[in-house]
């Protein structure tokens, strides 16, 4: 068995660079799955998550090359259209196949989404959208499979409206609209994250039609196909606001270079008023101890709140303020 040995009581200090975010590369994976050329996504984090989905491209027909941070995906042709439940149950992400399945072999025949056990994950909201977009799905709980397929019929204009905001069913819901050709779709009370932004910019860069025309509403015009492309993942936000907390509660001060470029400021406002130090520079964000932690009390919401993710490391800072500090998490 591994064991990490930590050896504490030393300031964390200098200037480090982080990694591509995470909920950007997982999901620039299975863009890429969406046309038979080559796609080259460059500065992609080597976490086993990302691992797991290179295996799930390898299952399914498709070639992946890692050459340092730079994977080179190639799905010239779909060789199945099942994701093997032992590999989808590592990873929530998985039920995102769907989209390139369905988009160019028209079924996907996907498990219920794996990950991280933290509570139920319906995709309910996505399937009703797949069925507005002329998809017809069917769960079979003998095996825990969502069984999905294209009908006959074709819409010229396709409008749906999420119930409740949803991170990875408006990303699945902009992937397989983006491959209707002829049909006009809009996505209203979509989620606003950037990294949803970012998948939007790939996927302009393939060819796609989507704009955003309101903060949480998305006109997407399907094409014929897409092409082979070049991008660059951006920054990480779970991993500043991770070596942000790392460097104030060592009574560190931490140069967190490339942080400036992505969106941190509901964070920001609540590090500050908690008496954590926060410096902009032009390479990057300095963040230091100044002297005591005051209490302060999150809230966890959508996009442009304070992210779940965020909850684990402030709730470390928080042990290190004076006075007590809630944690209040929303359940959407």
């Amino acid at each position: 068995m591994q064991k990490i040995i930590i050896k504490g009581g030393r300031k964390l200090t200098g200037s480090i660079f982080v990694s591509g975010a995470k909920n950007v590369a997982l999901k620039a994976m299975v863009a890429a799955c969406l046309t038979d050329q080559e796609v080259v996504i460059k500065n992609v984090p080597l976490i086993s998550d990302f691992i797991v989905m290179v295996e799930i491209i390898r299952e399914l027909g498709g070639e992946v090359k890692i050459i340092d941070h730079m994977a080179h995906v190639h799905m010239k042709k779909f060789k199945k259209e099942k994701i093997s439940l032992e590999e989808a149950g590592k990873i929530r992400t998985s039920v995102m196949f769907l989209a390139p399945l369905l988009a160019r072999m028209g079924k996907a025949i996907i498990p219920n989404p794996g990950g991280c056990r933290i509570g139920a994950r319906p995709i309910d909201r996505t399937i009703k959208g797949l069925e507005k977009m002329g998809y017809s799905a069917v769960y079979r709980s003998k095996d825990g499979f969502f069984y999905i397929k294209k009908k006959n019929n074709s819409k010229k204009e396709v409008a749906y409206r999420f119930e409740k905001s949803t991170h990875t069913g408006t990303e699945i819901l902009i992937m397989v609209a983006c491959l209707l050709k002829g049909t006009k779709t809009t996505l209203e009370n979509a989620a606003a994250e950037p990294e949803i932004d970012e998948l939007i910019n790939l996927l302009n860069q393939m060819g796609a039609k989507i704009l955003r025309t309101k903060e949480r509403t998305i006109a997407i015009e399907g094409v014929n196909k897409l092409n082979g492309t070049e991008f660059t993942i951006g920054s990480d936000r779970n991993e500043v606001v991770t070596l942000a907390v790392a460097a104030i509660v060592t009574k560190g001060d931490l140069l967190v270079k490339g942080a400036q470029n992505v969106d941190l400021s509901p964070f920001i406002q609540r590090l500050e008023l908690a008496n954590g130090g926060v410096e902009q520079k032009k390479e990057g964000i300095r963040f230091f101890y100044k002297g005591e932690l005051k209490s302060e009390d999150v809230e966890t919401s959508t996009y442009p709140g304070f992210m779940t993710d965020w909850q684990g490391p402030w709730a470390i800072l928080m042990t290190q303020a004076k006075g007590e500090s809630v944690i209040h998490e929303t359940v959407y």
